[in-house]
């Protein structure tokens, strides 16, 4: 019994040690504009749970709350040079060194227990991993009727014009190699990012894998999303990655 306790002990510290290994391959890009309540918060929640990943935080330089509240932390700190959420992600991936790279929430909507099979499926040869809440066990505590709806349909029509699937296009839940998030040539500044990402991964034929994970509700409860405004500049940006397909 004791031969067979120490072999089950030797198993299992081996393995962390792969496991440890593995997430210092791992570069978290949290964009945060005015988290500077939520943040302390999320990052806590990661510490907790081990993850050797490396950390971008990228903040506005306007946003001196946020950026406050990372001093003394293990987060590499950028300070936006442009404006807008997929200028931020643009930014912090772009920065990022490690073998992969996930986008990952301030707002403690995304779950990091996720993180490590993420990027076991990752080492599958699969370029990215993208989130979905729409394909079981996976759900949403975040979603209204509306952005469900909106879901539905952006979802649908990626499939439709660009053969996409995946079964969640506006969820940036995203663990990818860094090398093929650059190689996307990423330039959309708004939240047309998260359309933009898997439709010019679909255009580099890359390999993708849809991966249910279960959305919280964010710690503010508040959304930075305009659903209408910023649904329109999606439609927009869904037509014009059609026609030019670059």
């Amino acid at each position: 019994f004791l031969c067979i306790k120490a072999k089950f002990l030797c198993f299992i510290k081996k393995n962390y040690h792969i496991f440890k290994n593995l997430m210092e391959n791992l570069t978290l890009v949290i964009p945060a504009k005015f988290e500077a309540t939520t943040l302390p918060i999320v990052l806590k929640e990661i510490n907790d749970l081990n993850l050797n990943c490396k950390k971008i935080v990228v903040v506005p330089k306007y946003d001196l709350d946020t950026q406050k509240v990372l001093e003394g932390t293990d987060c590499k700190v950028l300070i936006q040079k442009g404006e807008g959420f997929g200028n931020a992600l643009i930014e912090g991936l772009n920065y990022s060194s490690t073998d992969y790279s996930c986008i990952f929430n301030a707002d403690g909507s995304f779950d990091p227990k996720y993180l490590n099979e993420m990027l076991k499926k990752n080492e599958d040869n699969y370029e990215f991993i993208f989130s979905t809440r729409y394909k079981k066990p996976g759900g949403s505590d975040d979603d209204t009727i509306l952005t469900l709806f909106g879901n539905y349909f952006f979802t649908l029509l990626c499939k439709i014009l660009f053969r996409l699937n995946i079964s969640d296009v506006l969820y940036t839940y995203v663990m990818g190699k860094t090398s093929a998030f650059k190689d996307l040539d990423l330039t959309y500044n708004d939240f047309s990012f998260c359309v933009e990402l898997p439709a010019k991964a679909k255009f580099k034929s890359f390999r993708v894998f849809d991966f249910p994970s279960y959305e919280r509700p964010r710690i503010s409860g508040k959304k930075k999303v305009n659903e209408l405004r910023d649904g329109f500049l999606i439609l927009i940006s869904i037509l014009k990655l059609f026609i030019f397909k670059k």
